[in-house]
């Protein structure tokens, strides 16, 4: 595979990954795999007039896919992928396993055992649509899971992080400066005595504390205004909200629902995809989605500055892939130097 070159792949996955392996040479080359497969629901999504819907039994539009692999089959079906994915992952790679609450705990004891239970990281909780107020013997359901998976103790890993939100300014940063920025303090000794203390400002350390900062740093710090003096005399550090790159992500998200009016069935929120993408792997990675669908995580590694592969086998799925990567100016020629297109059908 040349540095260039992307790939969508139309096809049984189970087929294209050995191709991947065996005739591209990508084993231990991929950096990060998303990937979103069917969730057992036995259902069958189809598209109709360019939306998609999700009905049992269709006799209208164009079927994307049936999902009718169900119980210890359906699991049996992706660890099956699974065991080639983990053989593409480079040892600094991720996977990332986007399921539901009903199948989501078998595949997480399988992923346990073909990634190690070491390796596995989170459960993810995104909140996938509004509250619904269906009559149902349980809990409306409002949620799905992402199963996060490293190869190895290595995985490549860059601090995730999310705007503040005014709440959490408020809340963090509860003082304003003369020109309105937003700040709190924190303090400059820690736990723990030196045997040689110095005096900053003419004072010590607090008894069985130590400065945190070299005496030089902190006196730079006040002659530039950063230390704020309480009416004690006591020094803190100002930290400002504007200086600060957002708040560390948690494993829930929140603010990355599902499209209201998809293009295709269960396609996804760009907004977690990128951020997964950013957090797991590095500009030029290769990223993998063996269930593509219309093509969310590719176009979130090209608008990201990485290389992508898509595998389905939806002749739909395919056909939408192509037009949204070719809108994006990513398909320069099916068959060239930028994106190669491969049937595996035939």
């Amino acid at each position: 595979m040349t540095a260039q070159r992307n790939l969508i792949i139309y096809g049984e996955n189970i087929r294209a990954l050995k191709y991947l392996l065996e005739e591209r040479g990508l084993k231990g080359k991929v950096d990060l795999i998303y990937t979103d497969p069917p969730f057992a629901t036995n259902i069958t999504f189809t598209v109709t007039d360019g939306r998609s819907s999700t009905i049992s039994s269709s006799s209208h539009g164009s079927v994307a896919y049936t999902d009718n692999i169900l119980g210890d089959d359906f699991v049996s079906y992706i660890r099956e992928r699974l065991l080639l994915m983990k053989e593409l992952l480079s040892e600094k790679g991720s996977i990332y396993l986007h399921t539901d609450y009903k199948i989501g705990h078998y595949l997480k004891v399988m992923m346990d055992s073909v990634f190690g239970i070491d390796n596995f990281r989170n459960d993810i909780t995104r909140i996938k649509c509004n509250p619904k107020n269906f009559k149902r013997l349980g809990y409306g359901n409002i949620k799905d899971m992402i199963l996060f998976y490293t190869k190895s103790k290595n995985a490549i890993w860059h601090e995730p992080k999310i705007p503040y939100e005014e709440a959490d300014l408020e809340r963090l940063f509860p003082k304003t400066d003369k020109d309105g920025r937003r700040y709190t303090t924190v303090p400059i000794h820690a736990p723990g005595e030196s045997n040689n203390p110095q005096k900053f400002r003419g004072m010590l350390p607090p008894k069985g504390r130590h400065w945190r900062t070299d005496v030089k740093v902190m006196e730079e710090w006040d002659d530039q205004g950063l230390i704020e003096w309480s009416a004690k005399g006591n020094p803190r550090k100002k930290i400002f909200a504007d200086e600060r790159d957002g708040k560390r992500a948690q494993d829930v998200w929140t603010d990355y629902k599902d499209p209201m009016y998809p293009v295709y069935p269960t396609e996804k929120n760009i907004g977690f995809i990128d951020l997964i993408v950013k957090t797991s792997s590095d500009p030029g990675s290769i990223v993998l989605d063996a269930f593509c669908g219309s093509g969310t995580t590719l176009e979130s590694a090209a608008r990201n500055g990485r290389r992508w592969i898509g595998i389905d086998k939806s002749p739909l799925a395919i056909e939408i892939t192509r037009k949204r990567m070719e809108a994006l100016g990513k398909v320069e020629t099916l068959s060239g130097q930028g994106t190669e297109f491969i049937d595996l059908t035939e």
